[in-house]
């Protein structure tokens, strides 16, 4: 099965959306604070402006907003991530992957494609690694046939799709597909980009929680291939190898 492919993705309608961004945009608006805004933007590298809210006076706004709204469907999740999307200011995008993150559980696998989007949609790390972990990664460990999509993820041109499939088996732990893990990590090892090899590093950081062993002696047979950066980070934790 693979939904790379799929068509475009068209704007559900959603009344709980409607509910939903009504309340946001007026309780987020009134709370901006253009000096903070300015310093944000600044630190994000100008990815996109700011309202200046910093995040657990915005998780506390997020609270206000959905309180007693009902829990959403899948199409009521892509309204919501999509018209968030479509907003300039940064923190609509994080309380979409927010909201996607909360649940992540009842998407299908059809979500897969609305996922790609906001992966490749002003992109940085901020929200595609949330999104790798909680959301990718939640799709494909529920529908294991998504591994072929992952497979042609990693593979994508677009450094943060690859990044992406690097990612989303961050959180497996002891259900790593290890395999493939380290398939897809040698598949990029030679990668120019600074966020795709930290990537690499980073994803055998955390399985080495799990398989310490195994890790080092990937490492240890496959070093050459890989840049400094990658190594460090992998190493992190465990010590170097031999």
């Amino acid at each position: 099965m693979t939904v790379t492919g799929a068509d475009a993705i068209g704007l559900p309608d959603s009344v709980l959306a409607d509910l939903v961004l009504e309340r946001l945009t007026t309780a987020y608006g009134a709370a901006a604070d253009p000096g903070r805004a300015a310093a944000m933007r600044a630190y994000m590298k100008d990815v996109a402006p700011f309202l200046g809210l910093p995040t657990p006076a915005r998780r506390a706004l997020s609270r206000t907003v959905l309180a007693g709204t009902p829990r959403p469907d899948e199409a009521d999740c892509t309204a919501i991530a999509l018209r968030c999307w479509a907003l300039p200011q940064r923190e609509y995008h994080y309380f979409a992957v927010d909201y996607l993150r909360r649940y992540a559980p009842r998407l299908s696998s059809a979500f897969l494609p609305v996922a790609r989007r906001l992966v490749t949609t002003t992109s940085w790390w901020d929200t595609v690694d949330l999104l790798a972990a909680h959301v990718v990664g939640t799709l494909v460990e529920a529908d294991p046939r998504l591994g072929a999509d992952m497979d042609v993820w990693i593979v994508d041109e677009d450094l943060w799709v690859a990044r992406t499939a690097l990612l989303h088996q961050l959180r497996y732990k002891e259900r790593t597909d290890t395999d493939r893990l380290f398939a897809y990590c040698l598949r990029q090892s030679g990668h120019p980009d600074f966020f795709v090899r930290k990537a690499i590093g980073w994803s055998l950081r955390e399985y080495a929680k799990t398989d310490p062993a195994a890790v080092r002696a990937f490492v240890a047979r496959e070093r050459g291939r890989f840049a400094p950066l990658t190594v460090r980070e992998a190493l992190k934790n465990i010590g170097d190898v031999p």
